[in-house]
């Protein structure tokens, strides 16, 4: 081999190109082997990765296991069903006077808000009506002068 300096990259290349060349390889020898008597069927299953065996089950095991689905259905179903006699209660409503009742509570409670504000308005107007400003202060001013007879 050269004394050149291999990096990851070039033996990365080198890996792909000899696989394709293997992909090749492995096709022209199932075709030849194609051509041999007996054909390709125990070459094509022997390439391919070995599958796992199903398990078996008998017919009585899958009919128990059916039932005990059908069973877990039905539970759910029975679960999430309203029941009958709540479905069938009337649905309730106030009567008149009862309704009247809570009409004349509204009034009175309303008419107690607005006689609470007129109070307050009308305490703020007396306030302002009571404090009257003060004059300022004038500053003293000289007495006029008299004036003498002439004389």
């Amino acid at each position: 081999m050269p004394t050149t300096k291999l990096t990851p990259e070039i033996l990365n290349a080198a890996i792909l190109g000899m696989e394709v060349q293997k992909e090749k390889l492995a096709a022209k020898i199932a075709e030849l082997k194609a051509l041999l008597p007996g054909g390709p069927a125990k070459t094509a299953a022997a390439s391919e990765a070995p599958k796992r065996k199903r398990r078996k089950m008998s017919a009585a095991s899958r009919a128990r296991m059916a039932e005990a689905q059908r069973k877990r259905w039905a539970a759910a179903k029975k679960a999430t069903e309203p029941a009958p006699e709540e479905a069938t209660k009337p649905k309730r409503r106030i009567s008149k006077a009862g309704m009247a009742r809570i009409i004349a509570a509204t009034k009175r409670r309303w008419a107690a808000v607005r006689a609470a504000k007129a109070e307050q308005e009308k305490a703020a107007r007396k306030k302002v009506a009571v404090k009257k400003p003060k004059p300022a202060k004038k500053p003293a001013a000289a007495a006029p002068a008299v004036a003498q007879p002439a004389g």
